[in-house]
């Protein structure tokens, strides 16, 4: 029987669950689910001495996101304790980071790395464009609403004080998640005169006018500006990310070559990111963890076989070698099977 607080939590969650279970995860829901056990088993596995991180693991990174928010609540209801502050003190490292990150609902995981990208001195601008540029406007809304409720504060006026210039403008023209939806008609004329405003107001003139660029990059439909790339090429002899790095500097460059990437093919985007998260000396473990995280319920299955074409080896083979322990068993659950 359906409780209460499962229909409230389920629509608390703005219908964002559905957007969690597509066909495209990695990680499904459990068939044969039961919350109350699950609870049981992690509260035996955080008491033991030493705690039993497997179990922990196992449990966790093999169910749905709508699943651990029922195993939250059925471990709420038997120890009169909070899950997640559980997990943190039983856990370190990057293994507590991607549980505690599996505990949050999609848009509660998505605000808290913005708030954190934003907290203290100093922006961390690498997270703040790779969620503001990659998420549609569904997620974005649904993010802005997490963000009001969890920091009683808006995103916006948190991007605003702690961005400049025409980073700011982008950012925040992109976190409003007004992009049109794709539309049925093809409108050959404004993608030719789009493609051309841009090679305009770029690489054809002294300067750049950046509002122009910005306008068109976040006022037309992702499908619609896939086609003003490809008719960019016969105005400008530069593709559409070399006349970005010509163009702009910086942190709007940097967000510019992302928005731009995630246009072009947002699964190889986040194929991209992995490959550089773990490639050369040292892991970039907030990238991984947070890809992993974020995108295993959603569209991981297509990121990883962009993933493979791309670079030869299977995304399950880099973190297999760049990973180790319980935490390299956490990801490989999350990436759930090897190409």
């Amino acid at each position: 029987m359906t409780t209460i607080h499962e229909i409230l939590g389920k629509l608390c969650l703005e219908g964002n669950e559905q957007v969690s279970q597509t066909a495209y995860g990695s990680l499904k829901a459990s068939t044969n689910f039961d919350a109350d056990r699950d609870a049981a088993a992690l509260e035996t596995a955080i008491k033991t001495k030493g705690v039993d991180e497997v179990t922990i693991v196992n449990i966790l990174t093999n169910r749905s996101n709508s699943q651990r928010q029922d195993i939250a609540f059925a471990y709420q209801r038997r120890t009169k304790k909070d899950l997640p502050s559980a997990l943190k003190s039983a856990l370190s490292g990057n293994l507590e980071n991607v549980m505690l990150g599996l505990m949050k609902t999609h848009r509660q995981y998505d605000a808290s790395e913005l708030k954190a990208s934003m907290k203290g001195l100093g922006t961390d601008e690498d997270t703040l464009i790779e969620i503001i540029c990659s998420r549609d406007n569904k997620e974005l809304h649904a993010i802005n609403g997490a963000y009001k409720e969890m920091y009683k504060t808006d995103l916006e006026k948190d991007i605003t004080s702690d961005t400049s210039g025409d980073f700011r403008k982008l950012m925040i023209a992109l976190a409003k998640g007004k992009r049109p939806e794709e539309g049925s008609v093809i409108d050959y004329e404004k993608i030719d005169h789009d493609a051309r405003e841009l090679y305009e107001a770029g690489v054809k003139r002294k300067g750049t006018d950046s509002a122009k660029w910005i306008s068109i990059m976040t006022e037309r439909s992702v499908p619609h500006l896939q086609k003003v790339f490809d008719r960019y090429k016969s105005y400008c002899p530069y593709d559409m990310v070399e006349s970005v790095k010509k163009e702009f500097n910086g942190d709007m460059e940097n967000a510019m070559c992302n928005l731009v990437q995630c246009i072009q093919n947002k699964h190889m985007y986040f194929a991209d990111r992995l490959y550089d998260s773990m490639k050369g000396k040292g892991t970039k473990d907030k990238i991984l963890i947070r890809i992993m995280v974020a995108r295993s319920e959603i569209d991981m299955l297509k990121i990883r076989k962009e993933f493979k074409k791309k670079y030869g080896k299977s995304l399950h083979y880099f973190i297999s070698q760049d990973t180790k322990g319980d935490y390299q068993k956490a990801l490989l659950n999350l990436c759930a099977g090897d190409d």
